[in-house]
């Protein structure tokens, strides 16, 4: 990866699609053997698909803004990326859904015991990447493992809370934090360790990154009934139709319960859901209030930037700018 520091650039869309090709191009030729085939030829079509990387990049933003190395930005963009796949191969199978980055997921293209081997076999693949860090090593790969379990609880919480309409919203915020904010966390997180900064700056970027991850879940959630099915990449709906807890189901039971439950408990088909749904929760202000939610979460995120110094405030602005301007 040919990196330049650009320290004193603006993050233009063409900055931040120049660094999300470099991280696709390095996870597609990241080395692993050809056999055996049952192991590495679904972990190679995990990488084949273009991903938005939004991870790695925000860490390779941050630490590159502190001063960090070329090659620890390099190993620990790649750690994080690798985390997030393994995440998503395991969910995809828990959750059932068919599509990720626009091609099928894995156990829809091979079976389930192939995804679960694929996602064991990337998640050890992240920890050998993590591994080569040179700047504080153990910190940092402590740092990645604490927050590896914290996904893992995250996710424990999302299945344990599926089909259960007591949870509220609290319960579920934690769960959001925990299950996305803390992975994205850990990317700020790890930008500041590698760039040498004292115990209150880290703090303060791994809070901002974790508030950030909160807005961007709870959008995510948003975007599975507002948005399509090409411009997303993957199943839309799906979670919702299964009675899964995101901010809609949550606030909807909230406004209407009665109604919220009546209106699911007649649909049948997918496409027909969402649009129900979609109707339901424009009627009702739902839409309108997890969005003012996801503001508030932006709101705090910025306002700790206030303790992380220039130009890495300013760049994590312009970032969050971006990646929230989004219909995907």
């Amino acid at each position: 990866m040919n990196y330049e520091h650009q320290l004193n650039t603006d993050l233009t869309p063409q900055y931040i699609t120049k660094l999300r090709d470099e991280f696709n191009d390095a996870l597609r030729v990241l080395s692993l053997p050809k056999h055996p085939t049952y192991l590495y030829e679904p972990i190679s079509y995990v990488f084949s698909g273009e991903g938005k990387r939004l991870r790695p990049i925000l860490l390779y933003i941050t630490g590159d803004s502190l001063g960090a190395t070329e090659k620890d930005l390099k190993y620990a963009g790649i750690a994080v990326e690798l985390l997030h796949n393994f995440t998503l191969v395991h969910d995809d199978i828990m959750d059932q859904d068919d599509l990720r980055h626009g091609q099928h997921t894995i156990h829809k293209k091979w079976d389930e015991s192939t995804a679960i081997l694929a996602g064991d076999g990337i998640y050890v693949m992240s920890l050998s990447m993590i591994a080569k860090v040179q700047n504080h090593p153990l910190e940092v790969i402590g740092t990645f493992n604490d927050a590896a379990l914290i996904v893992c609880e995250g996710q424990a919480y999302d299945k344990q809370y599926e089909y259960d309409t007591n949870i509220t919203l609290d319960e579920y915020l934690i769960m959001v934090e925990k299950k996305t904010g803390w992975l994205i966390g850990l990317c700020t997180e790890l930008g500041g360790i590698l760039g040498n900064q004292q115990l209150e700056t880290i703090q303060s970027l791994k809070k901002f990154g974790t508030k950030l991850g909160t807005a961007f879940q709870i959008q995510d959630d948003m975007l599975e009934i507002t948005a399509n099915e090409k411009n997303m990449g993957k199943s839309l709906g799906s979670d919702l139709t299964r009675g899964k807890q995101t901010i809609l189901s949550i606030l909807a039971r909230e406004k209407n319960q009665k109604d919220w439950q009546n209106l699911n408990s007649n649909i049948l088909e997918i496409d027909r859901s969402i649009k129900i749904q979609k109707e339901f929760l424009e009627a009702n202000g739902i839409l309108k209030k997890a969005d003012q939610m996801i503001q508030s979460y932006i709101d705090q995120a910025i306002d700790t930037l206030k303790y992380i110094p220039d130009p890495c405030n300013s760049r994590l602005l312009q970032f969050t700018k971006l990646i929230l301007n989004r219909d995907h």
